[in-house]
């Protein structure tokens, strides 16, 4: 069983700037798609990034621009967030494992336990 551990969550000010870490248990990342989602105070969670195992990486929504997904290919990814604000604050979630099925993403069956965002003055 493959365990994923995120850190780097914490209180920030509008326009600042936070650093997920997501580190896994085993080299998991080499063969598998992986992503970070987040789940705002009375919101479904939803998919904010995906790092692709053949290379490259999307972005969901508001975050376009502002997030960076990144990762070493084996236990590490990165969720770098630039220009935070108030909306970002949610429990953002590592989640490896994705598939991309008819056009759609399937969450994946690995799971953090979240490390919390908070974006405030």
């Amino acid at each position: 069983q493959v365990q994923l551990v995120e850190s780097g969550g914490g209180l920030v000010q509008p326009g600042g700037s936070l650093r997920l870490s997501c580190t896994a248990s085993a080299s998991i990342f080499a063969n598998n798609d992986a992503g970070w989602y987040r789940a705002a105070p009375g919101k479904q969670r939803e998919l904010v990034a995906v790092l692709w195992k053949a290379g490259g990486a999307n972005y969901v929504g508001a975050v376009k621009g502002r997030f960076t997904i990144s990762g070493d290919a084996t236990k590490t990814m990165w969720l770098e967030m630039n220009s935070l604000q108030p909306e970002d604050t949610a429990v953002y979630y590592c989640n490896v494992g994705l598939e991309l099925r008819s056009g759609s993403i399937r969450e994946g069956i690995y799971w953090g336990q979240g490390t919390q965002v908070t974006v405030s003055s």
